[in-house]
């Protein structure tokens, strides 16, 4: 297992999306060979009592000979669902209502990651 300080020396570059209950993790690390990978996470808020909750976490990695395939078929399925199935919704409209809603923005504001 990993210690914390080679956690820390192999994490060259960190965003963070935060959407409701869920927040999204997309963070470049580098191997021991200085090579790069992408590792995408979501952690979602998962309730366990009345107020008890725990982080539930699913973990993606994507090594650098996947990048081009990997973001033309995102960008590309999600052309497919703006165009062909939801061609009346006004995505930047949601973004920004999303945005501005206080709760929606700070609900993982306590979130601690590692």
């Amino acid at each position: 297992m990993e210690d914390n300080k080679d956690n820390e020396r192999n994490e060259i570059y960190s965003q963070r999306v935060r959407a409701g209950k869920r927040t999204y993790f997309f963070d470049v690390k580098a191997t021991r060979s200085n090579d790069y990978y992408l590792t995408i996470t979501e952690s979602k808020r998962k309730y366990v009592g009345e107020d008890d909750f725990v982080y539930e976490k699913h973990k993606l990695f994507l090594y650098k000979e996947d990048f081009l395939k990997f973001a033309s078929a995102l960008q590309e399925s999600i052309d497919h669902i703006k165009e062909e199935l939801l061609p009346d919704v006004d995505f930047e409209e949601l973004d920004r209502v999303n945005s501005n809603d206080s709760n929606y923005e700070n609900e993982d504001s306590d979130l601690k990651w590692d």
